[in-house]
């Protein structure tokens, strides 16, 4: 589960890291930013939801 929690914190870090990024930028986002943190939040709302339901295998 550790190995879960810990690719969670990557991806949030990464999302954050984009985020920060693009508030810096004083402009818009390209849209290839844009979909890489939609993307990132997809897939963290995915782990986060697997990670409190128990249905990851243990590794």
């Amino acid at each position: 589960m550790d190995d879960y929690k810990t690719l969670l914190e990557r991806m949030k870090a990464a999302q954050i890291e984009l985020l920060t990024a693009a508030a810096r930028a004083r402009t818009l986002p390209s849209d290839g930013a844009l979909r890489k943190i939609a993307d990132l939040e997809v897939a963290i709302g995915a782990l986060e939801h697997l990670i409190d339901d128990g249905e990851l295998p243990r590794g």
